[in-house]
């Protein structure tokens, strides 16, 4: 291992259906959603929402946070998914 630097969550603001929310995530997930929204080409908010529309349409949905690693990690190919 190695290479991997740990540091606890950051709380950020986004804007989600017309409201204001608080997201804590790890430097690395920040990173990760950002480059999803850059080659989107739309902000993060954007990318944001549509991962919690995506969720709230799940059988048991994930709090949001949650919902946001999952689909990075699905969206990197590392999607072990299912129970």
């Amino acid at each position: 291992m190695g290479g991997i630097e740990y540091a606890p969550p950051r709380k950020r603001s986004v804007l989600i259906a017309g409201h204001q929310t608080s997201i804590s995530l790890e430097p690395a997930f920040w990173g990760a959603l950002e480059a999803a929204a850059r080659e989107r080409n739309c902000p993060i908010n954007a990318v944001v929402a549509e991962i919690d529309a995506e969720r709230l349409g799940a059988k048991r949905p994930p709090n949001l946070t949650s919902a946001i690693r999952q689909w990075l990690l699905a969206r990197a190919g590392g999607d072990r998914g299912g129970e």
